[in-house]
């Protein structure tokens, strides 16, 4: 996939994935917005009805007062059923008579209203009908006087002072059972209010202060009325509605995170991908380029050993044999590096472990060196201070690490510098350290976070002379890795390299 496609491709992810999280963060908004406006819609009835429940109140206590004031607590009854009660009809060869009781009272039923005997006539149902016809009649009557008196000083009832107007215990059990009615149990605080916002009695601990208040006139229908305005607050309530939408946000924030994750992922393995490409390619191209020289030159040598004139020169037979001995070698290198390639995969390495003494490892190697370093106009030390140097390690595969490190401080050394090579092991606790230090061109701090990567090298510049792959470094990695040691690289450009090796060691 071309560059220019994967940009692409991230462009739209990328405004997909925003476009996805302004949706989430709309629709979180509405809902919000939509549980606020039904909170205040729970409230505003709530203090309506509290409102109406007051003035009921009002209304009940004059009623109660007014009947008190006309008939004390005793049983009211008419003028009309007495004359009623006194009349008895009597009945020819009979000693039955007509009894006819009505207590009528405010807030009583009729409890008897006739009890005929068998020998009752029409003339007397007649006028029994007619006195509880008058009876209802003034019954009726006496109660308008009496709802018209009350209507009359619950008109005059707004000049009397708020506090006698109002049962604040009444009020505040009114408030808690309205709000529960609209499902609405969560504290609140409260305050009565003149026109003026001065205070006539508040809940303890009252303070509005960053809370949205809630307001109710109270006798909103009063002539007198010196708009008294009930106020309500709900210090809880941010939290109250936050609960109330918390089993719609926090799966909505989850899967955007699962989701932001995935994308973010994607987008990192889409362009890791395209960089090993783009230097597996490099590999290919620099390993064809590499197999062709030994080959062509390995070709070149056998023609010239069929060449009769040769034969008859030892000197050009000697050539031409060195010539494919050491193109041999080269392939052989060559081939070897490409197999390396097969240790990168899923695939467990198959490691022939022993124990072995990591100094004479290191002397083993140092010794093999020795002469590439002279020849190269440096020198080479080493400093062997580890007692406890015995660790358990495949010997071919650990010696290739050490190999690996100390050829490319040869090839990496600095032009008209002498070389200077250092191998030294050191106990530190329960490990020994190995470290191969060189004074050789250093790597800058952006590349030395990469050089353990495959394929990876590092740039220098102008100079053609020095050959790889990209993969010596991570191949060291994975071993020390697999032995389960570890190895870092510290750096300076124009100063040198220094890798350090960390391996645990068994007591001997």
């Amino acid at each position: 996939m071309r560059k220019s496609a994967i940009w692409l491709l991230t462009g739209v992810l990328i405004f997909a994935f925003i476009g996805l999280l302004y949706l989430q963060v709309n629709y979180i908004h509405i809902i919000l917005n939509k549980q606020e406006d039904q909170f205040k819609d729970a409230v505003k009835r709530s203090l309506y009805q509290v409102s109406h429940d007051l003035e009921l109140d009002e209304t009940e206590q004059f009623l109660s007062d007014q009947v008190i004031k006309y008939w004390g607590s005793r049983k009211i009854v008419s003028p009309r059923i007495s004359i009623v009660e006194q009349q008895r009809l009597s009945v020819s060869g009979s000693n039955q008579t007509l009894s006819t009781r009505i207590d009528i009272g405010i807030g009583t039923d009729i409890d008897t209203l006739t009890v005929l005997p068998p020998s009752f006539g029409k003339n007397d149902l007649s006028t029994a009908s007619r006195a509880m016809q008058e009876v209802f009649q003034d019954r009726y009557f006496y109660q308008q006087n009496l709802l018209d008196e009350v209507i009359r000083k619950s008109i005059k009832g707004g000049t009397r002072p708020i506090e006698e107007r109002i049962d604040y215990r009444k009020l505040d059990s009114y408030i808690r059972m309205e709000l529960a009615n609209n499902d609405l149990i969560l504290p609140f605080v409260y305050a009565i209010k003149d026109k003026e916002k001065n205070s006539i009695h508040e809940s303890p601990d009252f303070n509005t202060e960053d809370l949205n208040v809630y307001s109710q006139i109270l006798f909103p229908m009063d002539p007198a009325n010196k708009l008294y305005t009930l106020q309500i607050a709900f210090p809880d309530q941010k939290k109250y509605m936050l609960d109330s939408i918390i089993r719609f946000v926090v799966p909505s924030i989850i899967f955007t995170a699962v989701l932001l994750l995935v994308f973010v992922f994607t987008i990192y393995t889409v362009f890791r991908q395209k960089r090993l490409s783009e230097m597996k390619n490099d590999f290919i191209n620099n390993m064809t380029h590499e197999l062709k020289t030994p080959v062509a030159s390995i070709s070149l040598a056998a023609q010239t050993l069929n060449d009769a004139d040769v034969s008859n020169s030892p000197r050009l037979m000697e050539h031409a044999k060195q010539v494919i001995t050491d193109e041999s070698r080269r392939l052989g290198f060559l081939v070897e590096k490409v197999l390396q390639m097969s240790l990168f995969d899923d695939r467990a390495i198959q490691f022939k472990m022993m124990q072995l003494d990591a100094n004479d490892l290191i002397t083993n190697v140092a010794s093999t060196f020795a002469l590439r370093v002279e020849n190269a106009g440096g020198t080479l030390d080493v400093d062997l201070e580890a007692m406890d140097s015995t660790i358990v390690v495949d010997k071919m595969h650990f010696t290739n690490v050490l190999f690996n490190l100390m050829e490319n401080a040869v090839k990496y050394r600095r032009e008209n510098v002498p070389l200077v090579l250092m191998a030294r092991t050191v106990n530190a606790g329960d490990k020994i350290q190995i470290t191969i230090e060189d004074n050789g061109v250093g790597i800058r701090k952006e590349s030395l976070k990469k050089i353990f990567d495959r394929f990876y090298r590092v740039p220098t510049g102008n100079r053609h002379d020095v050959k790889g792959f990209g993969l010596g470094l991570a191949y060291v990695k994975r071993i020390i890795t697999e032995l389960d040691g570890t190895i870092k690289a510290e750096s300076e450009l124009g100063e040198g390299t220094k890798f350090i090796i960390t391996l645990p060691y068994v007591e001997n």
